[in-house]
């Protein structure tokens, strides 16, 4: 049996082989996109969750609508229970489309703002990561400076 192949020392020695890297950085950037992805799966989940449960009730009105249509009528009414039937049929469907929509809507516009905190977030931790970097740089550049006077 293959074992698989664990990459956690190969990143701590890979990560270990740049001394100027800051580990809490990239934790923290880690730990970001973790969080980010958690929200975004909770929008398309709920999405979609409320998409399958307008589906469901679209399903269960037409078979409704459908157990009319199929019983046993005089001869002069099959006419006007298909035309009934084709009615309340388009008329869900105008009904169930919007909803459709809407749920669309929804997600999209939490999407945007997700997205859009997202990059604010991003900016903000980039911003702090290359401020700690160029202080580490010239205190580094000060010691060496020192060193060789």
């Amino acid at each position: 049996m293959a074992k698989t192949q664990d990459y956690t020392n190969v990143m701590k020695d890979m990560m270990n082989a740049f001394p100027m890297m800051d580990q809490g950085a990239f934790k923290d950037v880690f730990k970001t996109q973790a969080q980010f992805g958690e929200k975004m799966s909770k929008l398309v989940l709920e999405a979609a969750e409320q998409s399958t449960e307008l589906s469901n009730a679209w399903t269960k009105e037409t078979i409704s609508r459908m157990s009319y249509v199929s019983g046993a009528k005089e001869p002069a009414d099959y006419t006007r229970a298909m035309t009934d039937f084709a009615s309340g049929s388009s008329e869900a469907a105008a009904e169930k489309m919007a909803a459709f929509a809407e749920i669309a809507k929804k997600l999209q516009s939490e999407t945007v703002e997700l997205m859009t905190a997202a990059g604010q977030d991003f900016q903000k931790e980039a911003s702090t990561a290359v401020t700690k970097a160029a202080d580490q740089a010239t205190s580094t550049a000060k010691k060496a400076a020192a060193a060789t006077s």
